[in-house]
């Protein structure tokens, strides 16, 4: 999809932008197999981040993989030739988003990753694709249907199972990471469901970069006193190969490929993705770890699919 230009202006919009979202029901196509790509990035990525933080300030990680992240998305939309800046009226809008879904969200994820366990964090950032059909509903970007509801139901029960079947507080200090957490899923929620207007507009790889770039700023000033008192001698090769690999594939790439599927599928199909995530950090675990899942962890994957599949063919839920 190439852009064009005079959009700096916002007086134009990109051709055949929601043309999917719209059908009853999208056929399998390379935006879910991106989306399946992105579910797997980002299972690997909770393990990534854990390893990276045992070393690295959790600000001063988020300022240098933002960074990363950034030159990567201009990269990208430099050589795509759909380098501009977003009209003057949609500056403020672009401006709030980038604060919300980056700096808010990102400093919720990674604070409250540090504090409680994955398995607790994949649990509460599961309750995004909830709060995001909720808010696709009041703002009348899409109208679930009644299978919507049902799927994301049913693949919340299956993240619980995922991650345990437990959801005991291990102690004061993963109560306060499992409520950032929470905070960070309705972040992100509010921030899928904002943006939808700014990327059928201007088009998913301009939005998401505009929107990075503004977290990138405010990740950076508020990870500056973390960065002056970082212990850079005890980054390790796999800290910053962590470092490395999170910003590139679980920021830039992913990034991209979640306001794709908001362009072309739709807010709610695109979030009950995020819900294979769990799914995904226990296969990771198995096959990394040599952890054992237990017959409860796999029941629960079993209903997180067939959650978001459900989703995946509620007519209702385009828009």
């Amino acid at each position: 999809m190439q852009g064009r230009d005079g959009l700096g202006e916002g007086t134009q919009i990109e051709p055949g932008i929601g043309a999917e979202a719209t059908a009853p029901v999208p056929g399998w196509g390379w935006t879910e197999a991106a989306l399946a790509m992105m579910v797997i990035v980002w299972g690997v990525n909770f393990a990534v981040v854990k390893h990276a933080l045992g070393v690295f300030e959790p600000l001063a990680f988020n300022a240098l993989r933002f960074v990363v992240a950034s030159v990567l998305v201009f990269a990208v939309l430099y050589l795509r030739g759909q380098f501009s800046i977003p009209g003057r009226e949609d500056l403020p809008r672009v401006i709030a988003l980038g604060l919300l879904g980056n700096v808010m969200y990102q400093m919720c994820f990674i604070l409250g990753l540090d504090r409680t366990r994955a398995g607790h964090a994949s649990l509460m950032l599961a309750l995004t694709p909830i709060m995001t059909a909720f808010l696709s509903m009041l703002t009348g970007h899409e109208k679930p249907g009644p299978r919507t509801w049902g799927g994301a139901s049913l693949s919340i029960l299956g993240v619980a199972l995922v991650s345990g079947a437990s959801l005991r507080v291990e102690g004061r200090e993963a109560l306060v990471g499992d409520a950032i957490l929470v905070t960070a899923s309705a972040a992100w929620a509010f921030y899928t469901v904002g943006a939808r207007p700014i990327v059928r507009k201007y088009g998913s790889i301009r939005t998401t970069a505009w929107t990075l770039w503004v977290g990138a700023v405010g990740l950076v000033v508020a990870g500056i006193p973390a960065l002056s008192r970082q212990d850079w001698g005890a980054v390790d090769g796999r800290a910053w190969g962590g470092m490395l690999f999170s910003a590139t594939f679980a920021i830039g790439l992913a990034y991209l490929i979640w306001y794709r599927g908001v362009e072309r599928i739709g807010n709610t199909r695109t979030a009950i993705y995020s819900n294979l995530t769990p799914v995904v950090a226990l296969l990771a675990g198995t096959v990394l770890l040599n952890e054992r899942p237990s017959a409860l962890a796999l029941a629960g994957a079993a209903l997180t699919l067939g959650g978001v599949m459900i989703v995946r063919t509620d007519p209702g839920s385009a828009g």
